[in-house]
């Protein structure tokens, strides 16, 4: 394998380590200490704040973890049988809900050596990623979602609808239980700034959703009469699963035809 330079000129092997990194390798087993991103730290932060400056999202963004195929070795390399692509490089992100343009992203190095898991990741997450942000909703599933996390948005004139686990303490038990509760059926909760939405599509099974957006207790009259709030979620997260979709199409190409590519709308399985 021949490389050259911008002058043409042959790039033997001894020098292509300072072709192929990013990084100063006196430095590394230093500042690998602090990041396990060190290689290319420098021009993913650099890339990454550019983003922003780029693009102004419309008014819905939502917050997922997303997977950048991988398969080769990699210290953080993460498998999630959930996502198509299974294999890969975990990233935080912070979408265009209307046309999935990632608006800030932030890749998880998994946890240090020898620290405890952290706690509220999710509500540490969402803050970061729409840090500098007014007047939009967030978007997020049921590991963000949070009645402390909608307190902080508001804070920042941001508001929050979301998918929540059953096992928040600040859920009402009476409202959880799916017991005689008929198929179809929807029931609401409200304190001063949160709206909690709890919907039956099927006998034993609850969908459970917590909004600051939603303040009122609106049927769809479709067949299967989904509240409002819910037809939101599903469409500000719908457009990361078409996304999704196109994703795992790519990836069935042969190997010599697939794109090395790290783009803010392409290459990323959220």
């Amino acid at each position: 394998m021949n490389m050259t330079n911008l002058e043409e000129r042959r790039v033997y092997k001894d020098a292509w380590k300072e072709v192929l990194r990013f990084d100063n390798w006196d430095t590394r087993p230093g500042c690998r200490q602090q990041t396990k991103l060190v290689p290319i730290s420098e021009i993913w932060e650099k890339w990454v704040a550019r983003l922003p400056l780029i693009y102004n999202p419309s008014a819905d963004i939502t917050v997922d973890e997303c997977l950048v195929a991988f398969r080769g070795w990699c210290p953080f390399q993460q498998y999630m049988p959930s996502k198509p692509l299974k294999y890969g490089i975990k990233i935080w992100a912070a979408c265009d809900a209307k046309t999935t343009y990632a608006w800030n992203m932030q890749v998880y190095t998994g946890k240090p050596a020898g620290s405890v898991p952290e706690k509220n990741q999710g509500k540490r997450v969402v803050l970061e990623m729409t840090a500098g942000l007014q007047g939009y909703n967030i978007t997020c599933d049921h590991f963000f979602t949070s009645y402390a996390l909608g307190q902080e948005l508001l804070q920042r004139k941001q508001t929050m609808v979301g998918t929540v686990r059953r096992n928040k303490p600040e859920l009402p038990p009476a409202l959880v239980t799916t017991k005689n509760r008929a198929s179809l059926s929807s029931m609401f909760a409200f304190t001063d700034t949160h709206t909690l939405v709890f919907y039956c599509p099927k006998k034993n099974k609850n969908v459970l959703l917590m909004s600051t957006l939603h303040r009122d207790t609106t049927v769809s009259a479709r067949e299967d009469k989904k509240p409002n709030a819910i037809l939101y979620y599903n469409r500000n997260k719908g457009a990361l699963i078409r996304n999704n979709h196109e994703i795992a199409t790519k990836a069935t190409l042969p190997a010599n035809h697939q794109p090395l590519i790290l783009s803010p709308t392409e290459g990323m399985s959220c």
